[in-house]
């Protein structure tokens, strides 16, 4: 008998150690890996601190673009990036709450619902520059609204506003449905439901998809500078007509 057992002993060592030894080879892959991942970013941080550090300054913060590298600043593009986001949050962020709150809790589980719920999860992932060309067409060209920061706030919210519908309803969705039913069961109508108990407890969810909204919205180049946008301009904007950097 323990002849018998002795080869599957043997079997059992020969894999358990092949599998320590396999295992201690991918953790090594992997460790290196990380290590050149965390390496190269140290390495660009210190290459770009290093070098652009000595030249923040509140000069630079405060003046416009020159042809002197010595001169130049950014001032006009902040104001630019600052007016351009505040203007497109204004645009994106109550359509696409609202969006979400009225497919969560109002629309009819129907095919044309349905219909619906795809096409913005298909326009989260079409290409920034195709969002660019449209609002060339349809708000520069059509509504003639000219190369101005409104026609570009509008393109950028076309852009973002399948994230916010698609953050916010999965915010809306995680609510608890016994929060809803105890509201119900306490005399609450559906509006005083959604405004004191579902967005109260979805808020978290839905803020941290706007600021992913925004976050890819002040990083787009490609719809801006297709609407035209300036890339050299020494003044700042006075007004959503203006042309902005």
């Amino acid at each position: 008998m323990a002849s018998e057992l002795r080869p599957i002993s043997d079997r059992l060592r020969r894999k358990k150690t092949y599998r320590r030894v396999l295992g201690g080879i991918f953790y090594g892959l992997f460790l290196a890996s990380v290590c050149v991942g965390i390496i190269g970013l140290v390495v660009l941080l210190y290459e770009v601190l290093s070098n652009g550090l000595p030249w923040m300054n509140w000069q630079f913060i405060t003046d416009y673009p020159s042809r002197h590298p010595e001169e130049a600043g950014l001032f006009s593009a902040l104001m630019g990036t600052v007016w351009l986001m505040g203007m497109t949050a204004l645009f994106t962020v109550p359509v696409g709450v609202g969006a979400a709150i009225y497919l969560e809790e109002y629309a009819p589980r129907n095919i044309l619902t349905r219909v619906i719920e795809i096409n913005v999860a298909n326009l989260a992932g079409v290409p920034s520059i195709v969002y660019g060309l449209l609002g060339l067409a349809l708000f520069v060209t059509w509504f003639q609204l000219g190369r101005s920061i409104l026609a570009g706030s509008m393109t950028l919210s076309l852009l973002v506003l399948p994230i916010v519908i698609l953050s916010s309803r999965e915010a809306i969705r995680a609510v608890p449905d016994s929060y809803r039913q105890a509201a119900y069961a306490m005399g609450a109508d559906q509006w005083q439901v959604i405004k004191q108990v579902i967005l109260p407890s979805a808020a978290p969810g839905i803020l941290t998809g706007i600021i992913l909204a925004m976050s890819r919205a002040i990083g787009e180049a490609a719809p801006v500078i297709a609407i035209s946008a300036l890339v050299y301009i020494t003044f700042v904007p006075a007004h959503p007509m203006d042309r902005f950097t």
